[in-house]
């Protein structure tokens, strides 16, 4: 007679979601609330003009704004995109 051995995996090893990241804008003395409009309603899928007006003004008001989170990858692709428009952008994990 065979004894067959389980093994529990301790739940510190349980398949954890990736965490979220931010893609931050920040005030800068450069950029104009048009020009902020128009690079994020090209480059952030579902921006509307409104909304990124409303982003524009709280950067302007409180030094900055998440202009969106999601997966890391896809936070650094909108980084890219909006640092290259010359826009002052970060990124951070959304805890």
């Amino acid at each position: 007679m065979s004894q067959e051995i389980l093994e529990k995996t301790p739940d510190s090893a349980e398949t954890k979601p990736y965490p979220n990241y931010r893609v931050l804008l920040l005030s800068d003395n450069h950029n104009t609330f048009e020009h902020i409009e128009t690079c994020l309603t090209k480059h952030v899928p579902g921006m509307s003009r409104d909304k990124a007006h409303q982003l524009a003004l709280k950067v302007r008001n409180d030094g900055v704004a998440v202009v969106w989170v999601g997966p890391k990858e896809v936070a650094e692709m909108y980084y890219e995109l909006l640092k290259s428009e010359g826009l002052t952008v970060t990124i951070e994990p959304d805890i």
